[in-house]
């Protein structure tokens, strides 16, 4: 079901992108990254699916066989006690030798549980807004961050771009635009950092952080000496986003600019 559920969505997606409706929203470059990106997740969840199933699969057996000689042992145990010529000693094997594997099935369920709560889904905070993520994804994430944070700014944009090739369509990808812009900000390659804060409000407007992003381009095009145009950007900022923290800090620095 879910393999026919996949390709139906690869139809309907192809469908859209040849309906003459949609001729004017996507050029032929737009509708390839489109399908890549489609078929990249279905690729990584298909692939997640057959790990998960191993594992589980593994677990599963493990507990079997557990559960196989525990019977064994619980038969042997009935008949040592049903047995009066047997001493106490054999009893006593028995018994340490069936708690013993009681606490092994303990351990094997403990682990399968574990196991697939590291693989469920997981509910993060996101600036107010509570979104849903893969694990490897917040852990690739956080990774990201703390490598921004420590001022590695190079290593922070390998790690952001790695994450956006990775996870693309990611809850996260709002924000790791964002720090992606702060990163090439902090290396000094002002160009690119405009391209990734312009790449969030374009591609997101609503986002918590693109008030931020708006602000950070004016930064940019002040300190390569365009006054016009950081001009043009806080203005829109206020206008856009007037009640916003960004846009108090926009206005007094619209004020400054000269």
């Amino acid at each position: 079901m879910k393999k026919h559920l996949v390709a139906a969505g690869v139809v309907s997606l192809l469908a859209a992108l040849a309906s003459p409706a949609q001729a004017g929203l996507f050029d032929d470059e737009e509708a390839r990254k489109a399908i890549v990106s489609l078929r990249a997740q279905i690729d990584e969840q298909q692939r997640r699916n057959s790990e998960l199933n191993d594992q589980v699969n593994t677990l599963r057996r493990s507990l079997l066989d557990l559960n196989s000689q525990l019977d064994g042992l619980r038969a042997e145990l009935a008949q040592v006690r049903g047995q009066g010529e047997m001493g106490g000693q054999s009893v006593q094997n028995v018994n340490r030798t069936l708690a013993d594997l009681q606490r092994a099935q303990k351990d094997q369920l403990t682990a399968l549980e574990e196991r697939l709560r590291t693989l469920e889904p997981q509910r993060v905070n996101l600036d107010g807004r509570e979104v849903t993520v893969r694990p490897e994804e917040k852990q690739a994430y956080d990774a990201a961050v703390n490598t921004l944070r420590n001022s590695d700014f190079a290593g922070a944009i390998a790690a952001f771009q790695s994450f956006r090739s990775r996870f693309p369509g990611s809850a996260y990808g709002g924000h790791v635009l964002y720090w992606l812009g702060n990163a090439q900000y902090g290396k000094g390659d002002l160009k690119a950092a405009m391209t990734s804060f312009k790449s969030l409000v374009d591609t997101a407007p609503d986002h918590p952080r693109a008030p931020e992003a708006m602000l950070s381009i004016a930064n940019c095009q002040a300190e390569l000496k365009d006054t016009k145009g950081a001009r043009a950007t806080l203005t829109a900022l206020l206008k856009q986003y007037p009640d916003s923290e960004a846009a108090k800090a926009g206005r007094e620095r619209l004020a400054l600019l000269k």
